[in-house]
């Protein structure tokens, strides 16, 4: 049976009088840094000095250093840079300073599952996961929630790994909601394929295919928005809520027959054969080796994808139509 840790199962005293070192200012950077300054424990900010984050540490009232000199001070070093940067940074600025005992901590286990870093073996390497955007992480911790936390344990040098990543854990308000135990190889391949195949790759690219099918049919695009990625948020939002049961229940009946007739045929057995190919390429590797080469050849094919789908119609006709709804958030 799945066992959820919570408050009591945590002490938050074992990282009193230890120094937390964060590496990145990002959405998780900040999030996780200003509430673990709010939970009484000691954090520093690493960052690139001088650049675009270094004056937001700053007017966070956060102390602010060089990376490398955070590593220096940090008893636990949380790895909060994107990906495919981590091993770089890590290398020239945070490795040579992991000195014996210390805990080197993420929030995403690609780095370590593939190899990217590996880390000295008389050092603690854990993973404290939250299960939402950085932004979320704070909103929740300054209402007395917080967001649930995947806890996973690479190497216990000292023995005391878990103890320190469920402090951690707590710091950040995780055991407010609740924290599961996994390993970096099961966060960085799930993690992996559900963003490539329903998250974000397969619910844009569904939503692209409804919109031109619509349009080619020759409804009118304004039209076809609506229905194809407008209203998308009132269904997930219900989903996210309650499960499917939910959806199920609130939308028409027209609608529940028609998707539940309809849904199989769309996402059907071709459609399981790319998602078990998806899964094959994340377990194998090959996905990761693409991401990182792309990564050091300045992500040409990335840049080249977002520039098509920026240009996409459903882009430039959502405009037009946000722009009919002062209520949502411009970006």
């Amino acid at each position: 049976m799945l066992k959820i840790f919570h408050d009591k199962d945590a002490d938050l005293d074992v990282l009193k009088n230890k120094t937390i070192a964060i590496i990145g200012y990002g959405s998780q950077g900040a999030g996780q840094a200003q509430n673990l300054h709010d939970s009484g424990l000691d954090v520093v900010v690493g960052v690139r000095e001088n650049g675009e984050s270094w004056s937001q540490v700053k007017s966070d009232g956060l102390a602010v250093m060089s990376i490398a000199d955070a590593a220096i001070k940090g008893d636990l070093v949380q790895m909060l840079i994107p990906d495919e940067i981590q091993s770089t940074i890590y290398y020239s600025e945070v490795a040579p300073h992991m000195s014996s005992g210390k805990t080197l901590c993420f929030s995403h286990g690609f780095n370590i599952h593939y190899n990217q870093i590996v880390p000295p073996k008389d050092v603690d390497v854990i993973m404290v996961a939250p299960k939402g955007p950085g932004f979320l992480v704070r909103r929740t911790y300054t209402e007395g929630i917080g967001v649930p936390a995947l806890l996973a344990i690479y190497q216990d040098a000292t023995g005391r790994a878990w103890d320190t990543g469920m402090a951690y854990a707590k710091g950040i308000g995780a055991t407010r909601a609740g924290v599961l135990e996994t390993t970096f190889k099961e966060e960085t391949e799930t993690d992996l394929f559900g963003e490539q195949v329903d998250l974000c790759g397969g619910c844009t690219s569904m939503i692209k295919a409804s919109f031109e099918t619509l349009v080619e049919a020759g409804y009118q695009p304004e039209v076809a928005y609506f229905e194809t990625l407008h209203e998308l948020k009132l269904i997930v939002d219900l989903i996210h809520e309650g499960g499917l049961s939910k959806m199920w229940y609130y939308v028409s009946n027209t609608a529940e027959y028609g998707g539940l007739t309809v849904g199989p045929k769309i996402i059907n057995e071709q459609s399981r054969q790319a998602m078990k190919e998806a899964l094959r390429r994340i377990q194998s590797g090959e996905f990761a080796r693409e991401f990182i080469l792309e990564g050091r050849a300045n992500k040409p094919v990335l840049n080249a994808l977002e520039r098509q789908e920026n240009e996409h119609p459903v882009e430039k006709v959502g405009k037009e139509i946000r722009a009919m709804m002062p209520w949502l958030k411009k970006d």
